[in-house]
């Protein structure tokens, strides 16, 4: 099944932080996400979301009483590793990953091609979060990657057969 080409996501991650504020800016500034919306009360972030292309991730200030507070922990709490991460499909790997490393990203998985197609990476932010970055898009044929969607019709169409 393909995605509409006017869907936007519909699949988003959320994440907390202990420096919400300056997460946002870190994000923006080494992976390439933009603002969409910020709510925040002094150094206290209630919601954010953040866009890349036509995904997006949430976050808010970690810690707090509410319940949904309580049940995240932060990745130093539970010594770096992660119960899942974001994905995110970038047209060049390669300029991402200079991005991301001269913003002092984590380097956890060299940037290298996939046996599955495409070529990516993956880093861990300011506060540990597991991120992956590559070419490899799934709505498109197998193989493909984000560099391939410029010459196809649009991800939501399915490729030419080949002969």
């Amino acid at each position: 099944m393909s995605q509409p080409a006017d869907t936007i996501a519909t699949l988003i991650p959320c994440l907390r932080y202990r420096e919400a504020p300056a997460a946002i800016e870190w994000l923006c500034r080494a992976f390439g996400f933009e603002r969409h919306a910020v709510y925040q009360d002094g150094d206290t972030v209630h919601h954010a979301e953040l866009v890349y292309g036509r995904g997006m991730i949430m976050l808010g200030s970690a810690g707090g009483h509410s319940v949904w507070g309580k049940a995240i922990v932060q990745p130093d709490e539970i010594g770096l590793r992660e119960t899942q991460s974001a994905c995110v499909i970038v047209a060049d790997a390669d300029a991402h990953y200079a991005r991301a490393t001269a913003a002092g990203a984590q380097v956890v998985i060299d940037i290298a091609d996939q046996d599955y197609g495409g070529r990516g990476y993956a880093c861990r932010d300011l506060e540990g979060h597991l991120w992956w970055f590559g070419t490899y898009d799934p709505w498109l044929a197998h193989g493909s990657t984000a560099s391939d969607a410029a010459q196809s019709p649009s991800p939501a169409q399915p490729r030419p057969a080949h002969d």
